[in-house]
């Protein structure tokens, strides 16, 4: 794993005691949450995979905004990977941390034609990357005394999606798996929460927003705009009373 501190002051002596993990930051919804946390002056951590580029431009972004941050490289599907990303996390920012977890992959294929090694990177990487992460992340919440932790997921894991077999079963497992984590963490305040963002225009749902244009199933017509996503992934790990819920930021109905 790679760890790269930024160009400019670090985070202890620019940010102060607000520091926050993101992992998936080399992606659109990641990025913008990294943004927003910058913005407000927080040092981010900027977790990426394999696009290191797009890591950097959203290091960047936070430092323009106001933020400071550092690069942290790891693969979610490796549970060593991962505890040592924490771990290194934890060792160059200031307390009280949190958790911001959006590492994901996509998938293509409809359920007749999805292969068993398109169904397993996408499970590994959405539901057990998830599962590595909040395992790694957890004790540094408990040496603090609680703290907050936010998981992006998907209305795909409540309604299904054509052709998305695999990410919908992954984000479905993710409803579970948060629910559980609050259920164990909530006596030693610990808050875990799942946002689903709707469809954003990203890397990850080009083609499938192209498929989408009319919104017909969308009760106001259009889906949500990224920025409020943002803004409730943020006033989430500001919470303290609120635990193992499924935040909606979109306007289509789950119990359709």
């Amino acid at each position: 794993m790679e760890t790269r501190p930024s160009a400019t002051a670090s985070c202890q002596a620019r940010a102060g005691p607000r520091a926050v993990l993101v992992t998936g930051a080399s992606g659109g919804i990641g990025q913008a949450i990294s943004r927003g946390f910058g913005k407000a002056g927080w040092c981010v951590g900027i977790h990426y995979h394999r696009e290191k580029l797009a890591a950097e431009s959203t290091l960047h972004d936070v430092q323009e905004a106001g933020g400071s941050g550092q690069l942290y490289e790891a693969d979610v599907r490796d549970a060593q990977a991962v505890h040592h990303l924490i771990a290194a996390f934890i060792r160059d920012n200031p307390r009280p941390v949190c958790f911001v977890c959006c590492a994901g992959v996509g998938s293509g294929s409809v359920l007749l034609k999805l292969s068993t090694e398109e169904w397993a990177d996408v499970m590994a990487t959405n539901l057990t990357g998830t599962f590595h992460s909040l395992r790694a992340m957890a004790p540094a919440l408990l040496a603090q005394g609680g703290g907050s932790i936010v998981v992006l997921g998907s209305h795909a894991g409540s309604q299904g999606s054509t052709g998305q077999a695999a990410y919908a079963a992954s984000k479905a497992g993710l409803v579970g798996l948060v629910k559980t984590a609050a259920v164990e963490w909530g006596p030693d305040n610990i808050c875990i929460n799942l946002v689903l963002p709707g469809w954003q225009h990203t890397r990850l749902t080009t083609e499938a927003m192209s498929r989408r244009q009319q919104w017909r199933d969308h009760a106001l017509g259009r889906p949500p705009a990224l920025e409020e996503v943002v803004r409730t992934v943020m006033h989430l790990v500001e919470l303290k009373d609120v635990s193992g819920q499924v935040w909606n930021c979109d306007s289509r109905s789950l119990f359709a």
